[in-house]
């Protein structure tokens, strides 16, 4: 519809899966748009067709970006741990920082008009996956191993981790710090955070199936009441649980469809949040 935008993501297939958590394809109608990105762990890689590609780092607190009228917007959402190995870098110089990916790839320059002249925004798309995707370097195996224990629902906290991968403290704080971008402490709030974002998308998307229970919601996300959520969702997101969702609401409820972003972070035990033929992983 004239005025409005469409979203769609999907989980990467290919060499990109095991780098990549999400894609997506975004258009603007005739308003232009101010782009919301709250924290999620990992990086951004996302290109408005016609300009340069931008690089996200990882994000302490939500930021905005413009998306002019009429424009389209590829994107690729990279899995905590990633960035070090494909910039080449520690992580941690690019938090809270949107840079031109040429800055960091020369080669980037020349995919620009690549990425313009594609015939089609999902073949765009597919060019940009296949540069992230070439440019990767291999993950650090340990950190892999902590960003999936830190997952929502997989533990209250971080004190039991540096002995569960047998590493010290120190370490596992530098390597995060180098793969991730932000240490073990910082990645769990994050990462808890997603969790209940998770929910408040797919309450979105099936409103006649989640009732709103933000309290509920708290405890399930790893808060210790509703207070903790309000107080960690100002810090993230600039704005109380209860405001968020109505900007999601009002943001996303003409058909923007975020499953591949939910849907990891949400546990079996929160089917009632999932479409019918979505299954929630274990």
């Amino acid at each position: 519809m004239a005025g409005e935008s469409s979203y769609v993501e999907r989980a990467p297939v290919g060499a990109l899966g095991p780098l990549a958590s999400s894609v997506w394809i975004q258009q603007v109608g005739d308003r232009g748009l101010a782009q919301r990105h709250v924290p999620n762990g990992g990086a951004e890689m996302w290109c408005v067709l016609g300009e340069s590609p931008r690089l996200l780092g990882p994000l302490t607190t939500s930021v905005y970006h413009d998306i002019p009228a009429g424009g389209t917007v590829v994107g690729i959402r990279l899995r905590p741990g990633v960035l070090g190995g494909l910039v080449g870098m520690p992580a941690d110089e690019l938090v809270d920082q949107n840079v031109a990916g040429s800055d960091i790839w020369k080669e980037l320059s020349r995919l620009t008009d690549v990425l313009g002249d594609a015939a089609t925004p999902q073949a765009a798309l597919a060019f940009l996956q296949s540069f992230v995707a070439r440019s990767a370097g291999e993950p650090d195996p340990l950190v892999n191993e902590a960003v999936a224990r830190l997952m929502p629902g997989s533990v209250r906290g971080t004190a039991a981790l540096p002995a569960l991968l047998s590493i010290s403290e120190r370490q596992l704080r530098r390597r995060c710090r180098d793969a991730v971008g932000v240490g073990p402490k910082e990645l769990h709030r994050v990462l808890r955070f997603q969790g209940f974002i998770a929910r408040v998308q797919a309450s979105v998307d099936q409103p006649e199936a989640a009732e709103v229970d933000l309290a509920r919601w708290a405890v399930e996300s790893g808060y210790h009441d509703q207070a903790h959520l309000s107080r960690e969702c100002r810090r993230l997101a600039g704005a109380p649980p209860g405001a968020l969702l109505a900007q999601y609401g009002a943001a996303c409820a003409c058909g923007h469809d975020h499953a591949a972003s939910y849907l990891p972070m949400l546990r079996r035990g929160d089917g009632r949040f999932v479409q019918e033929g979505r299954p929630v992983p274990a």
